[in-house]
């Protein structure tokens, strides 16, 4: 695609300083964009952890490191489109190991750190990886002498962990060694979403996808080299690794990686770094509203009664004027819950309710919903905060063509999507990548939604979730999940399909739910089902009637989860209904 300047500013244009010194074309690759920051922003703060006290790599400082451990990538003979996995907990060594793999003219395959041994070494073999980057934790596993067939076919292993041998900061070429440098057009990363048993699933991704889909995003979505973002979610996946890592060095502004994810480290990293950007999952979200209305009910009904009437006045001056009085009148509720020095939130990874969404912009803060997949790099839509509608997931990006296959009476369809950040296809699988894309090269999203005539998406499910009624009206499962955010008794909740009569073709709507213990405690399995059947009838009361749940089963055991807490669909047994 030629490059074409846009009639208005954007937050983009700052490439044109650069473009025929540092790169040529459209966009820079990831290893060129880097290098900008670093020409822009030397001795600003890029890798910053606590453990427990600060430690931070000025840019100029991870520039210096990246290019070392680069050299010492090519030492081992990694060549130009060679892969190399990276796999372990968040932190700036696996940040460096990244960026190096990328300035060593090869490609990055990031694992899943809390996969079992035996499915990081599979996604190893799948991609083909020469080198793996590792904790600690697997350290002994994929390099020790009980290695077994961990490290197989591996030219080295290296440690992210300096408790181990051969740490990453250790290591240095003997001499210097040239790079073939990637194009922008060429695979910076191939990200296995899932299938670790059977034949796994990579997403090709190139430096173009990434980079475009970084900048492009900020159109709806104002970011500072001031500003101070948390990498709390794991770093392998494409949420965390570009709306995080790589929307922070694309401006020059500060990473701060979370190594815990327990509540009182994010506190403590929230206040101790003066954290301003926090991107999370609904989950995550939800549980910081409960905790922070928990609050507030506790100070006394007249209390609880004037804040919520606050909060409504507050949300309602946000949306009519665009000012945030909501800053001011909540600081100390914000403070005491290590949240006033947040400038946005960032919700992905699945679809948040409205009410959640509503409040967060009452209390003063600036809260943004997104929607993307892997295949997308991820981004697709943002919610402007200048402009945001509480039910939409957000506008869709500049240079973007989102359509809806197939609408029905709602205009509701299947997303598809065509624009420079839709992956290249699935690794060495020409079959499957041949079937989610329609005759006329548009990427076939699998989830159901429709757009307004602002351009705005709204989620309604994933087609292959979809219930129909037994009046045939399309049910999204989703749509009645969200219902259940705010309701702290209820942990886990799935709904789904049931067939009452195999002669019928109709479904009934079942809910399967996992309460929360800690809110039961002492409570007997009657007085649990009791509560939770009394919350699906409130729920079943704001529902259409061909929504309303028609059974509640209560699960004993927690529902597998992925690492972005999305429950897995195809693991809950559907035995779990009794006939």
């Amino acid at each position: 695609m030629a490059h074409q300047k846009e009639s208005q500013p954007t937050p983009w244009d700052f490439l044109e300083e650069y473009r025929g010194g540092i790169f040529s074309g459209t966009w820079p690759t990831i290893p060129e964009l880097f290098q900008i920051s670093v020409r822009r922003y030397p001795d600003r703060p890029c890798f910053t952890v606590y453990e427990p006290d600060r430690v931070s790599l000025t840019y100029r400082e991870a520039h210096a490191r990246i290019l070392t451990v680069a050299q010492y990538l090519r030492s081992l003979g990694v060549e130009h489109g060679d892969r190399v996995a990276v796999t372990g907990k968040n932190s700036p060594e696996w940040a460096i190991a990244y960026l190096a793999t990328l300035f060593a003219g090869g490609i990055v395959v990031p694992i899943d750190y809390q996969l079992h041994d035996g499915e990081i070494g599979n996604l190893i073999a799948a991609g083909g990886a020469k080198v793996l980057f590792v904790d600690e934790e697997r350290w002994d596993h994929f390099a020790g002498a009980g290695a077994g067939t961990g490290g197989k076919g591996l030219a080295a292993v290296i440690s992210l962990s300096p408790k181990k041998d051969r740490y990453i900061y250790e290591m240095k070429a003997e001499r210097d060694h040239p790079v073939v440098a990637a194009k922008s057009e060429e695979v910076a990363a191939i990200m296995f979403t899932s299938g670790t048993t059977g034949r796994p699933k990579g997403v090709v991704l190139t430096h173009e996808n990434f980079v475009s889909d970084c900048l492009l995003a900020q159109a709806n979505l104002t970011i500072l080299h001031t500003d101070v973002f948390y990498a709390l979610l794991p770093i392998h996946h494409s949420y965390c690794m570009l709306a995080v890592f790589m929307e922070s060095f694309s401006v020059g502004a500060e990473t701060v990686f979370g190594k815990r994810v327990a509540v009182s480290q994010i506190l403590h990293d929230l206040r101790a770094a003066q954290v301003t950007m926090f991107l999370g999952v609904p989950m995550l979200f939800n549980k910081l509203l409960a905790g922070i209305m928990r609050g507030i009910r506790e100070k006394g009904v007249v209390v609880y009664g004037l804040i919520r009437f606050l909060m409504w006045k507050s949300g309602l001056i946000k949306k009519m004027t665009g000012k945030n009085p909501g800053k001011k009148l909540f600081h100390s509720v914000l403070e005491k819950a290590s949240l006033s020095s947040i400038r946005i939130c960032i919700s992905g990874g699945g679809p948040l309710a409205p009410s959640v969404f509503r409040q967060y912009n009452q209390l003063g803060i600036d809260f943004v919903q997104g929607y993307g997949l892997t295949e997308t790099s991820p981004i697709l839509t943002l919610n402007p905060i200048y402009h945001y509608k509480e039910t939409s997931v957000g506008k869709v990006l500049p240079r973007t063509d989102v359509r809806i296959l197939n609408p029905d009476s709602r205009g509701v369809g299947e997303i598809v999507v065509k624009g420079p950040m839709v992956m290249q296809g699935y690794y060495q699988m020409p079959e499957e990548t041949a079937a989610v894309f329609t005759e006329d090269g548009y990427f076939r999203t699998g989830d159901l939604g429709y757009l307004d005539s602002e351009n705005y998406l709204y989620l309604t499910g994933r087609a292959k979730n979809l219930i129909v009624s037994e009046g045939g009206k399309n049910v999204y499962p989703e749509e009645i999940e969200n219902e259940f955010q705010l309701h702290d008794e209820v942990a886990q909740i799935l709904v789904r399909g049931y067939q009452a009569d195999r002669a019928k073709k109709s479904e009934l709507i079942e809910a399967l739910v996992f309460p929360n213990g800690d809110l039961f405690a002492g409570a007997g399995p009657e007085q649990i089902k009791a509560r939770i059947d009394e919350i699906v009838g409130e729920v079943n009361q704001r529902l259409q009637p061909y929504q309303r749940i028609n059974r509640t089963i209560i699960v004993e055991e927690e529902m597998e989860m992925t690492s972005t807490k999305k429950i897995k669909r195809n693991t809950v047994d559907s035995s779990a209904a009794p006939e």
